[in-house]
């Protein structure tokens, strides 16, 4: 087992600290603290100068750099001259040259902010670049579309289908669930207020108002922006990543009508559909509500709608 590191400090005189360094000084081990010395320093008669004797060390490593790395700041801080001649020789080379290399300026972070009209120039100034992005979107796929329409826009017919089916059939499952249970709360919370008046007939027509109204084309766009929106993002920043749109630039296909036409078109024809699905789910989850909460019949409820 390695003797621990061990750490004397004693006054030899004419201003001098002696420190006298034994054991192994290994950050295995537990080291001494230089709180130690500072209290040396800062009590009793003044100190100029700090030297070592090392003949009883027996080991040494980083940790061992770093405790006197610690020291010379303490000396700088007190204006005490270092003398490092009774250090091991692979020491003193060690620390001249992590003196020898400066710190540099932007590697420590800055800690003051900017002020607050700072920040609102650049917050306007990046909404401004933000909105010129969206817009050229907007013309270029404006354009696309005009190309469609004369029947001059260049993608595959087998994208579109496959978009159709991922932004579709494929959507059916969350659509079908969160309307459902949007219809079911909307059914649950009227039921639980008009049943104070007698009133609780009237639960069809809020949830039938509700979805077809509001809550069936804001939860179906919420869906898609979640779902299908973000899966179009990672695919096209994957192909923008792997250069595959820089590609297909080279080659001469527009990217606005290869690869984001048939996406729109898919959105534009699908998420209709779906809202009209959504408003019948909904209105089914409130049916189910009524008829176990209310003794609300479906026929009665239907008609009511």
């Amino acid at each position: 087992m390695r003797p621990r590191g061990d750490m004397q400090v004693s006054r030899p005189g004419d201003g001098t600290l002696l420190i006298r360094l034994t054991g192994s000084w290994r950050l295995q081990s537990q080291l001494p603290s230089v709180a130690d010395v500072q209290q040396q320093l800062e009590a009793g008669t003044p100190i100029h100068r700090l030297a070592f004797d090392t003949q009883g060390l027996t080991g040494w490593d980083s940790g061992f750099v770093t405790f006197l790395r610690n020291l010379a700041g303490l000396c700088t801080a007190h204006q005490i001259a270092l003398d490092r001649s009774g250090l091991p020789e692979g020491v003193r080379r060690l620390l001249d040259l992590a003196a020898a290399v400066p710190e540099r300026q932007e590697a420590r972070r800055e800690a003051a902010r900017d002020s607050i009209l700072a920040r609102i120039g650049k917050a306007a100034i990046a909404a401004v670049e933000s909105s010129g992005n969206t817009l050229g979107f907007i013309g270029e796929a404006f354009l696309a579309f005009l190309k469609l329409l004369r029947g001059r826009a260049r993608f595959r017919r087998s994208d579109l289908a496959m978009i159709l089916q991922e932004c579709g059939a494929e959507a059916l499952p969350i659509v079908s669930l969160i309307s459902f249970l949007v219809g079911s709360i909307l059914a649950f919370i009227g039921a639980v207020q008009l049943q104070q008046f007698g009133a609780q007939i009237y639960v069809a027509n809020l949830v039938g108002l509700a979805m077809a109204l509001e809550m069936g084309a804001m939860m179906t766009a919420i869906i898609m922006a979640g779902r299908t929106g973000a899966a179009f993002a990672a695919q096209l920043g994957t192909m923008q990543v792997n250069q595959e749109i820089d590609a297909l630039t080279t080659l001469g296909f527009s990217a606005m009508e290869f690869l984001v036409l048939p996406r729109m078109l898919a959105l534009v024809l699908m998420v209709p559909l779906l809202t009209v699905y959504a408003d019948l789910m909904g209105i089914v989850g409130g049916a189910v509500i009524s008829a176990g909460l209310l003794d609300v019949s479906l026929r009665v409820y239907v008609n009511q709608i």
